[in-house]
């Protein structure tokens, strides 16, 4: 099975733009694609925006990048700001480690026989509970996934990636890499020093992300087409051949 587990250091880090930005930068370049993220939450906080919020729910934008209904990517979804467990519980509900896991697998296998790329979003960070006994850490060790690590590139991102990094390799996932989201055109010392100071100190490849105008697919596969994936799934890029 070919995919990619996209985990953050943290809630809010662009984890979904990175997914959806892989995911239409995939599909763009001829991939067939399949987006799964365990569970959304927040809905209520989205929904209380307003009109003017341009950016949809989560598994709406994952859905539209991977061509796929937006209820089929993401089983569990919540209106609480909260983490998944909580979230459920909230709404009366409880989330089961096993089911969980069954639906993961079988939502890998459904990517692998139909020949589709998997992307898996999971939900805030690294060790954030998704129900007893189960972290978003454990997902990513059950999908035996390569990780991709989404980060900010402000203040206080070292520590924090430093520390996911670690949790990572503790759990004997392979780390692709760490992609510093937004990046501006422009980089201040402090962002540039940050990136630096985790390649070298985390001993890890750190890749950068522009920062996306709006939700439009276009402009989603735009800002991925610079980032490495196919050889991150472990491919050769295409050699373009002379005219």
């Amino acid at each position: 099975m070919q995919g990619l587990f996209v985990t953050g250091t943290d809630t809010g880090v662009g984890k979904t733009v990175l997914s959806a930005a892989l995911l239409a930068a995939m599909s763009r370049a001829g991939e067939a694609v399949m987006a799964y993220k365990p569970a959304v939450t927040g809905l209520d906080e989205q929904a209380e925006s307003g009109p003017a919020q341009p950016w949809p729910p989560d598994h709406e934008l994952l859905g539209a990048a991977a061509d796929m209904a937006a209820e089929g990517v993401a089983p569990r979804r919540y209106g609480p700001a909260a983490s998944p467990q909580l979230a459920a519980e909230l709404a009366g509900e409880r989330l089961d480690r096993r089911e969980l896991l069954v639906t993961a697998a079988e939502r890998a296998a459904s990517a692998a026989r139909e020949e589709r790329t998997l992307i898996v979003e999971g939900v805030g960070g690294l060790l954030s509970p998704l129900a007893d006994e189960l972290s978003v850490c454990d997902l990513a060790v059950a999908l035996r996934l390569p990780l991709l690590i989404a980060a900010r590139a402000g203040l206080g991102t070292i520590n924090h990636t430093l520390l996911t990094l670690q949790a990572a390799r503790a759990a004997s996932l392979n780390v692709r890499a760490v992609v510093l989201t937004p990046w501006p055109q422009q980089p201040s010392r402090l962002e540039q020093y940050n990136l630096e100071a985790i390649t070298r100190a985390g001993f890890v490849e750190v890749c950068t992300l522009p920062h996306a105008e709006g939700p439009q697919i276009a402009e989603l596969a735009r800002i991925g087409a610079a980032l490495p994936w196919q050889r991150w799934l472990g491919r050769r890029p295409a050699v373009a051949l002379p005219a």
